[in-house]
């Protein structure tokens, strides 16, 4: 079966706490990719590490082409033509979730120092120039590296499964990379800024994208309209419509069986959380952003892996 060589071929889940033996690592040798990735990535993680040394994190190799839990995915899907698509959502896993709790608490303290009240401490910042910040931005922009580089592996595991089922695959379509949750520099409106996308990505004039709905929804890839008044930005995804704790509390097993009906995907409790109800309608979210993004192709999930 074509969704138990994917789940075999990329760790997913996460067990152990995310010690020694945890699914979601690689156990024993990563794939040549990803000692390759990690190779060149190594230079740049040494030096941000050797600077703030409690932001290391011990699976930076381990994680990378690893599909980890919650939204992530890895999908096969089909478009209105028939034509297969794989698409996966994933990021920069440990490594990135630890630089993010390491630089959150180092500008709240930072907010401290200064004698900044903030209405929520979650929104404290380094201020642009201090040695936090550069730090910090140094840190992120490795992250988007190391989160390429992440789905990069994985899309050739994936990849190399599907061969193994049909000899004959060919790709013929440039894949679609695009980051979310990220920090970049841009010009807007005559001035250079900092802008975070956050559970959005970057639409910029022509530019393409991919904006997924949920397990049992359909997922589009589009084409940016470089919209000035949104900074050339649309939505990541449906968006959660409910907290984890709601669905589970709100829907049963059967109801997420008959959602994911046609879908090839796990169909336990564990993964209620991530049932298609638990997200807002794709079509409603798609149609409030028609000036940001236009709809190349529309996809149809046949197979799901979460972990």
């Amino acid at each position: 079966m074509v969704r138990s060589g994917i789940e075999a071929a990329v760790p997913h889940g996460r067990t152990d706490n995310g010690g020694r033996n945890d699914i979601g690592a690689h156990q024993g040798e990563p794939p040549a990719l990803a000692a390759q990735k990690w190779a060149a990535l190594a230079p740049g993680y040494a030096a941000i590490v050797e600077r703030d040394a409690k932001a290391a994190h011990p699976r930076g190799l381990g994680h990378l082409g690893t599909l980890g839990t919650g939204n992530h995915f890895i999908e096969l899907c089909l478009d209105e033509a028939g034509a297969l698509w794989v698409m996966l959502h994933s990021g920069s896993r440990g490594v990135g979730n630890r630089f993010g709790t390491y630089f959150v608490e180092g500008a709240k303290k930072e907010m401290e120092r200064w004698f900044i009240h903030l209405p929520d401490k979650d929104l404290a910042y380094f201020p642009d120039g201090t040695e936090g910040f550069i730090s910090y931005i140094r840190a992120v922009s490795w992250a988007q590296k190391y989160a390429l580089a992440n789905r990069e592996v994985m899309m050739d595991q994936v990849l190399s499964v599907l061969r193994q089922a049909f000899p004959d695959l060919a790709t013929a379509e440039t894949a679609v990379n695009c980051h979310h949750n990220y920090v970049a520099k841009e010009r807007h409106f005559g001035k250079d800024v900092w802008l975070t996308r956050k559970g959005a990505v970057r639409a910029g004039e022509g530019e393409l994208g991919i904006i997924p709905g949920s397990m049992g929804a359909r997922s589009f890839i589009v084409r940016g309209k470089g919209e000035a008044q949104s900074f050339c930005t649309c939505s990541h995804g449906a968006g959660r419509a409910m907290s984890r704790a709601e669905a589970k509390r709100r829907f049963t097993l059967d109801d997420h069986v008959r959602a994911t009906a046609g879908v090839e995907c796990r169909k336990d409790a564990e993964v209620i959380d991530e049932t298609p109800m638990a997200y807002k309608d794709i079509d409603a979210v798609m149609a409030a952003q028609a000036d940001l993004v236009e709809v190349v192709h529309t996809l149809r999930q046949v197979v799901c892996v979460k972990g």
